[in-house]
């Protein structure tokens, strides 16, 4: 049996999630990459962090999830990490966001409560132990124009957070949110610059968090940190304090 702690980070090819993976590998956990459509990207972090494996997976289909989770029991005994980061953000304002739009937005946060909720059956309940790490958003807590769907989406994320918290209450898995304020990522990289301009006027650090900062949070989470359940810690320069 792997005495190391084995580890998934969905969404893990790319931006904070695979600032997470590189974090969670420095600290020494073998490293389950997910990723969707970014496979030269995952590929080239596993080669790079050295122990760990891939999945490949759209997390917004039910069955695939299924999928995923029968090649997991081909590549670990054991799951003692999940960090839920995995998402897209489609961006319109109301009126003119089609519902097909908004149904890809809140597919993203099914797959998610899916996926945990299998985690949980095939490893953690077993175990009586687990660290679950939700990734949300500032956007969350504060809202913001064009994006209804996707705050609310990382709105329910930390209301699952903070749900499963309590339905766990007793078997040693802790449930927390790590909230992101704006990092520099390439979501954050194709706003325009006028847009660009006034965040930065709202976040006291004056910039853009970096994928490393919000990863060492996660981190510390999934490690260490073993009197925190249950809640909401925001990483985004002073721009919301909760």
């Amino acid at each position: 049996m792997n005495a190391k702690k084995v580890a998934v980070v969905t969404g893990g090819a790319t931006g904070i999630g695979a600032a997470c993976v590189r974090e969670l590998a420095a600290r020494g956990c073998r490293v389950g990459i997910q990723y969707r459509s970014s496979g030269e990207a995952a590929a080239r972090l596993l080669a790079e962090i050295g122990d760990g494996f891939l999945l490949a997976a759209d997390l917004t289909d039910i069955d695939r999830i299924e999928a995923m989770m029968e090649s997991l029991k081909a590549h670990t005994d054991r799951l003692d990490i999940l960090v839920n980061n995995a998402g897209i953000s489609i961006n319109a304002d109301m009126q003119r966001m089609r519902i097909e739009q908004f149904d890809a937005q809140r597919a993203v946060l099914r797959g998610a409560w899916h996926l945990t909720k299998r985690i949980l059956r095939q490893y953690m309940l077993r175990a009586d132990c687990g660290r679950i790490i939700n990734i949300s958003s500032v956007v969350g807590h504060t809202g913001n124009a064009g994006q209804i769907p996707y705050a609310m989406e990382k709105a329910a994320m930390d209301g699952l957070t903070k749900s499963l918290a309590r339905e766990l209450r007793g078997r040693g898995i802790l449930v927390n949110s790590v909230a992101p304020g704006f990092i520099a990522t390439e979501m954050t990289a194709g706003l325009p610059e006028e847009v660009q301009a006034g965040i930065l006027a709202g976040i006291p650090l004056g910039r853009m968090g970096r994928p490393e900062e919000v990863a060492e949070v996660v981190g510390f989470l999934a490690t260490a940190g073993s009197y925190i359940n249950g809640t909401v810690i925001h990483v985004n320069g002073g721009l919301y304090g909760g």
